[in-house]
């Protein structure tokens, strides 16, 4: 149940400012009610609407200043991420609050197993052997905030976004296209916006699903852009599976922390790298210096989308 997944986010969570805009990032919200009501159990019918995810934790935590909620497929935290960010930076508020949060449910499972989408075995990312990806649930809460009011109020900050791009493909209704001209576009107006050189970027998180043709047009992508250098690659997916909605909050997350331990975390599942991936994507965590990170993901629908964190 979504409020579940809810409850344990917010149970760690530090106190956060009752004016923050709130922005939440799920597709399908409690979809799992919908299975429900199909079969004649009791549900919660109005966990199925997206809005429920806002209203739910505006409710739990007092927030007092709205909240809207952004469904853009796998990649939807990451543009929420960006919204947040723009709406800081154009002054419109001083403070958002991004929640993602997906569940793995029968809907879920079914649609992906339908697409033939789903591994037999724990993912693969970037692996010459990868059969498709693993569905993960999960959820991530990030409060951003002007660098003024972060130290008026004494937070310590954790990260800074530097800069942001969207850009959809319109290849394929699930598939992206195959030159990754949408990705590049995404990642060239973050650069852009960060005022970033590829030659600055320590490490590269990318969406990394398992799947044969995700893969293959991310590392096309990030060629694109950076050329023959081999800044290392990692996704984290083939340790926590694919959570959809709330991939890219928890990524980011993870990003900041290994910015901050100076290391480039492991690709797990990876066994015998593709070739376009040799010397860039490792099994193990690697210790690298450095301060910028690009994080991207990548969604049904042909929607791209790319940050630009720094620690």
């Amino acid at each position: 149940m979504t409020h579940g997944l809810v409850n344990r986010l917010l149970l760690d969570l530090g106190p956060v400012p009752t004016d923050a805009f709130l922005i939440t990032a799920t597709t399908k919200a409690g979809i799992d009610n919908l299975e429900l009501l199909c079969r004649g159990y009791p549900a919660h019918a109005q966990d199925i609407l997206l809005s429920s995810i806002p209203d739910m934790i505006s409710e739990k935590l007092g927030m007092r200043a709205g909240g809207i909620n952004i469904s853009a497929s796998c990649a939807s935290s990451t543009v929420a991420l960006a919204r947040g960010a723009g709406l800081i930076a154009q002054g419109s508020t001083e403070a958002v609050l991004v929640c993602c949060v997906d569940l793995v449910t029968e809907f879920i499972f079914s649609g992906f197993s339908a697409l033939k989408a789903l591994s037999p075995i724990p993912c693969q990312p970037f692996d010459r052997n990868r059969q498709g990806l693993s569905l993960g649930e999960g959820a991530a809460a990030l409060l951003l905030m002007s660098e003024e009011r972060a130290k008026r109020e004494n937070r310590r900050a954790l990260g800074t976004i530097y800069g942001w791009g969207m850009a959809n493909d319109a290849s394929h209704i699930t598939a992206p296209a195959k030159s990754g001209r949408g990705l590049v576009q995404a990642i060239s107006q973050a650069l852009r916006m960060a005022q970033k050189q590829p030659e600055e970027f320590t490490a590269i998180n990318a969406h990394g699903t398992g799947t044969i043709y995700n893969d293959l047009m991310e590392l096309t992508a990030f060629r694109h852009i950076f050329g023959q250098r081999k800044i290392p690659i990692y996704s984290v997916k083939g340790a926590v599976g694919h959570c959809l909605g709330a991939a890219g909050g928890i990524e980011v997350a993870l990003g900041l922390e290994a910015l901050s331990a100076q290391l480039v975390p492991p690709t797990a599942g990876l066994v015998t790298p593709m070739e376009e991936a040799i010397g860039q994507v490792s099994p193990e965590p690697v210790p690298r210096s450095g301060d910028t990170l690009l994080s991207t993901n990548s969604g049904f629908g042909g929607i791209n989308a790319a940050l630009v964190l720094g620690s």
